[in-house]
């Protein structure tokens, strides 16, 4: 079996599609037969009631990232089949600054997360990043193998992720996470109707080539209200531009991965055995 690929999805400015693609993104996988993983680590736990879980006190990460207990025990299971989350709640905003102040400090999520990757569970780790490049997200990335970045079509759109690839350039150069690669960059909230959202996805696409998806994730209504009613867009509104769009996305990814279908492909469906 292959290693578990492990994606932090970042970008510094809120309001980008960050938490919408994580989910979105996760739910597809799960339903394409992968087995995933998403870890909320947003204090805002968006991601959590996204997937219809509510914030429940000492369910996060934010003990296992401080050395006490493990990020094992925090997973639970979601409504999708394939899908697990490790939700978030508010108490990881002082785990910014108990972070800060500990030993090996960025080091920290990736020797909590070790044991799972290890345990090759899952094909796909997504770690959904606060919008900021604090110590949390620092972690992430020092955590993970591939940053995914969402980007909204406006015109300050390359300001934001340009920092975000210095950061990450660092990290590699001073070793901090030397493998950390660019899965790609993903245009969102794109309306074909305006003039401006052509220019924006063309000067990314300028920018940074071939690390721009194909994909294109439209503005659209049912995309918005999906998270309200906890449920990913392919089971809110499976047929419209916004379940689309994602499954395209979801082809894009195992795609740039190369991930196998070990589950969906390989194993007789009739089989319980696999889930005791």
């Amino acid at each position: 079996m292959l290693k578990t690929r492990v994606i932090a999805v970042a970008n510094q400015k809120g309001g980008v599609g960050k938490t919408t693609t994580t989910v979105n993104l996760a739910a597809c996988l799960a339903a394409d037969g992968f087995r995933v993983l998403l870890i909320d680590v947003d204090s805002q736990a968006n991601a959590t009631s996204g997937l219809g879980l509510e914030k429940e006190e000492g369910a996060s990460a934010y003990r296992p990232l401080l050395g006490e207990g493990t990020l094992s025990e925090k997973i639970k299971s979601t409504s999708y089949e394939g899908l697990d989350i490790i939700p978030s709640e508010v108490d990881l905003c002082g785990a910014e600054i108990e972070l800060a102040q500990s030993e090996r400090h960025l080091h920290r999520f990736r020797e909590a997360l070790q044991s799972i990757v290890d345990s090759k569970k899952y094909d796909a780790v997504l770690i959904d990043c606060p919008p900021s490049l604090a110590v949390i997200t620092l972690n992430a990335f020092c955590a993970a193998d591939y940053l995914l970045v969402p980007l909204q079509c406006e015109y300050y759109a390359l300001e934001g992720v340009a920092m975000l690839t210095r950061v990450m350039n660092q990290l590699k150069e001073s070793g901090a996470n030397s493998e950390l690669k660019l899965l790609g960059v993903l245009m969102t909230m794109f309306d074909a109707r305006t003039r401006l959202s052509h220019q924006v996805v063309e000067e990314v696409r300028g920018y940074f080539d071939e690390d721009v998806f194909d994909t294109v994730i439209p503005r659209t209504t049912r995309l918005a209200e999906a998270p309200s009613h906890g449920k990913a867009i392919i089971d809110y509104d499976p047929y419209s531009a916004g379940a689309a769009a994602y499954e395209v996305l979801t082809r894009e990814v195992v795609s740039k991965l190369q991930l196998e279908h070990p589950s969906k492909f390989q194993a007789p469906a009739s089989d319980a055995s696999d889930n005791l």
